[in-house]
């Protein structure tokens, strides 16, 4: 008992250090931006991993404190008034709304003014507020709906909570799927089919492959950062490619189609789907290893506190089942680079495209192993150049 007395409070205290000295930073940030004389992949590299890992210690601290702290204790009581199925929603609402302001000006220092002393962001500190503010509201209301679902799992059925949980989570992780690229994503960014000949281009592209209906949009994504992306959302008719402004400017139009071809192998491979099944299998794995580790005991199923300390212990585990996930997605990326150059046959202009978004995302060439393990859902840009290079004609002798 003393030693996990002790333990708490050392997480408890870290959690209140590391968001002390996020503050000060951010305050220091706000009075005098700093500003790297010279763009520097390592160091921004560095900074950002650095940043990266304390938070994700921060996020496992917070979450045990919240769980067996007194502050989760004191609001689970005060809950207890309310009927079963409404104290999830009133003890996880104020916990997220409350964890949101504490972690403001961490978010700001790793998300904001970290992107603007590299140059890589000109949003104005009011801008990024708005949007961070949009996200923490959206994530309350799912993080309140899906604890309010999950306590009547724990609560009707508490020795088998774990499989109904999986079997009720790939219909959540579908009407996901549905609904963000419809009406999340135009809260934070404008998006617009794309136009002229390079939409002429793609689409000739895609109908190759049967899918010359695919919506091939872009989005104002320089509003938030000059960093250059592409991506695939969405599922059945939400599916959709979408390119940043960013690249679509910056980036010509062999480059472009590369690019693009790589999203459209991740379409035509419905690579979507897989995600959303992986997910729930790594979902069934993480409901399974709480209800071991933290599970309801008797006479605590309706208590909302249950349900904190089922996410913590979930937290815990889905460090260690990371490295799964991101090998799942390493392997994914590989499989659409293989496909945009049988698309385009064009490895060349891949590599190029590569050495582009290494100049402007300021990306380095390779990460520590461990970082790929952990963090890293794409392969290291060094080994996709080289492969791409390999898989280039040799020269014609004359």
């Amino acid at each position: 008992m003393r030693a996990s007395k002790t333990l708490l409070g050392l997480a408890t205290g870290f959690v209140a250090g590391f968001l002390a000295a996020r503050a000060y930073e951010a305050v220091c940030e706000l009075r005098a931006p700093t500003r790297v004389p010279k763009s520097d992949a390592a160091s921004y590299g560095r900074t950002r991993r650095s940043l990266e890992v304390a938070d994700t210690m921060r996020g496992l601290c917070g979450a045990m404190a919240a769980a067996y702290g007194p502050l989760g204790e004191s609001l689970d009581r005060a809950t207890l008034r309310a009927p079963a199925w409404l104290r999830p929603a009133l003890f996880v609402a104020p916990l997220s709304l409350g964890g949101a302001l504490l972690e403001l000006p961490s978010s700001f220092v790793a998300d904001y003014a970290l992107e603007r002393r590299y140059g890589l962001t000109e949003q104005s500190p009011e801008a990024w507020l708005s949007d961070y503010a949009k996200g923490a509201l959206l994530s309350t209301i799912m993080t309140t709906v899906m604890a309010s679902l999950l306590g009547a799992a724990v609560r009707r059925t508490p020795r088998w909570w774990p499989l109904f949980a999986t079997v009720g989570a790939l219909p959540l992780f579908i009407t996901a799927s549905l609904v963000v690229p419809l009406y999340v994503l135009p809260l934070f960014n404008k998006f617009a089919a794309l136009q002229g000949p390079l939409e002429e281009r793609l689409r000739a592209l895609a109908s190759r492959y049967g899918v010359g209906d695919a919506e091939i949009l872009t989005m104002d994504m320089s509003r938030q950062t000059r960093k250059a992306n592409a991506f695939v959302t969405g599922i059945a008719h939400t599916h959709r490619i979408v390119l940043g402004d960013t690249l679509v400017d910056k980036f010509p139009g062999d480059e472009t189609e590369f690019v693009v071809a790589h999203e459209l192998g991740h379409y035509v491979s419905k690579d979507v789907w897989r995600l959303i099944g992986l997910g729930d299998v790594l979902a069934g794995a993480l409901f399974f290893i709480a209800n071991a580790a933290s599970g309801p005991r008797s006479g605590m199923r309706d208590r909302p506190i249950v349900l904190a300390r089922l996410y913590a212990a979930m937290l815990v585990a889905t460090q260690i089942l990371r490295p799964l996930l991101f090998a799942f997605t390493r392997s994914r990326e590989a499989a659409a680079d293989r496909f945009a150059v049988e698309a385009t046959r064009n490895p060349r202009s891949g590599a190029a495209a590569f050495r582009r978004l290494r100049e402007q995302n300021l990306a380095e060439d390779e990460v520590p192993m461990w970082y790929e393990l952990f963090f890293s859902s794409h392969p290291s840009l060094k080994s996709r150049i080289e492969l791409l290079e390999a898989m280039q004609p040799a020269p014609s002798s004359s």
